[in-house]
C-alpha cells in the first residue's frame, strides 16, 4: 500500500489535491482513499489531508499511517510540524519552500541524514505564476509526479484536466502550466 500525508493550512488546497489524485489514481483500478483531519478549518489553519493507494480493498481508515510521501504545502509547517512523524527509512518528502534545500535541512534537524529523501520546490511561486493565486496543490502533484514516477506526466496532466473539468478552460490550462513547471523545477 502507498500512503501519503498532507500538511497544509485550510484553503491551500490539500484536500482537492488529494481527492484530485484520488480520482486519477481510481480510474487505474487501484482501490484509493482521500481524507482530512481539521478542527474548524478556518482559512489558515493546520491541517492535514491523506491518501492511501493499493491494487486490494482498502479496510484501514485510520488517520495513522507510515507514509512513503509526505508533501508540505506551507513551508512554515515544515518547522513546526513533526513532519517526520512515523516515516519510514524510505519516506520521500516533498517540501515547498523559497529556501535551497540545504538551507531548509539546516532548519529542521529532523530532516539531517535524509537529505537524499527532501525534495524541493517554490509551489506558491510557481502557482502565483501560473493560476494567479497561491494555491500549492496541484503544482505539488507535479512535483510528485516527478519524484515518485507514478505516471508518465503527460498521462497525468490529461487526466487532471478531467478532474478540473467544472473550472473554466483558462484555469485548467494555467493548472497544467503548474504542474509542468513544478515537474520541471522539483529538486
Amino acid at each position: 500500500m502507498l500512503e501519503i500525508r498532507w500538511h497544509s493550512r485550510a484553503g491551500q488546497g490539500a484536500v482537492t489535491g488529494a481527492k484530485g489524485l484520488g480520482s486519477v489514481v481510481a480510474e487505474t483500478g487501484k482501490q484509493v482513499q482521500a481524507f482530512a483531519f481539521y478542527g474548524s478549518a478556518k482559512r489558515g489553519a493546520s491541517m492535514t489531508a491523506y491518501n492511501r493507494i493499493d491494487d486490494e480493498p482498502i479496510l484501514n481508515h485510520e488517520k495513522y499511517m507510515q507514509p512513503d510521501f509526505v508533501f508540505i504545502l506551507d513551508p512554515g509547517l515544515a518547522i513546526t510540524d513533526n513532519i517526520t512523524a512515523n516515516g519510514k527509512d524510505t519516506t520521500k518528502y516533498i517540501i515547498t519552500t523559497h529556501l535551497q534545500k540545504k538551507e531548509l535541512i539546516s532548519l529542521v534537524p529532523t530532516l539531517q541524514g535524509i537529505e537524499d529523501r527532501v525534495f524541493v520546490l517554490d509551489c506558491f511561486q510557481i502557482a502565483r505564476d501560473t493560476i494567479g493565486k497561491a494555491i500549492p496543490n496541484t503544482p505539488m502533484l507535479g512535483a510528485f509526479m516527478k519524484v515518485s514516477g507514478m505516471f508518465e506526466l503527460d498521462y497525468f496532466k490529461e487526466k487532471m484536466k478531467g478532474v478540473l473539468k467544472k473550472l473554466p478552460q483558462n484555469v485548467i490550462d494555467a493548472n497544467m502550466i503548474a504542474i509542468q513547471r513544478a515537474y520541471d523545477e522539483v529538486h
